[in-house]
């Protein structure tokens, strides 16, 4: 790729050794969803935002249970970024954790609920 990137900047890992996938356009989000849509792996879609303070204050638990998850995938989505995918899945509040698994929400937490989050994800992954 050439000047030591290793990856597109619209679809990249937040930090080079983050677990969480933060999408920053349409099209990698349609390539993401594309490749993701028909499987059976539980996929947690993370709507949030740069303004939103409980949004920074829960980001630490994401990237922890996604090291603890690896069978789960993670994705970051700012709002303000895509919000056509936003309100592609209804979300009107952040930040908001949508859980899809066969191209289908199977499961949402609203709020900065870790514990309810994890739950959750720890119930649908299997």
């Amino acid at each position: 790729m050439g000047h030591g990137l290793s990856a597109p900047a619209a679809f990249a890992a937040e930090e080079v050794d983050s677990p969480v996938l933060a999408i920053h356009s349409k099209n990698a989000w349609n390539d993401h969803w594309k490749s993701h849509k028909d499987s059976s792996k539980l996929m947690v879609i993370d709507f949030t935002a740069s303004w939103c303070g409980p949004c920074r204050s829960i980001a630490p638990a994401i990237k922890a249970m996604a090291v603890k998850y690896t069978d789960v995938v993670f994705v970051k989505i700012d709002v303000d970024e895509l919000s056509e995918v936003a309100q592609q899945w209804k979300v009107q509040t952040m930040p908001a954790f949508v859980l899809v698994k066969g191209g289908s929400e199977v499961g949402r937490v609203v709020g900065a609920k870790k514990d309810e989050l994890d739950k959750k994800i720890a119930q649908l992954r299997a």
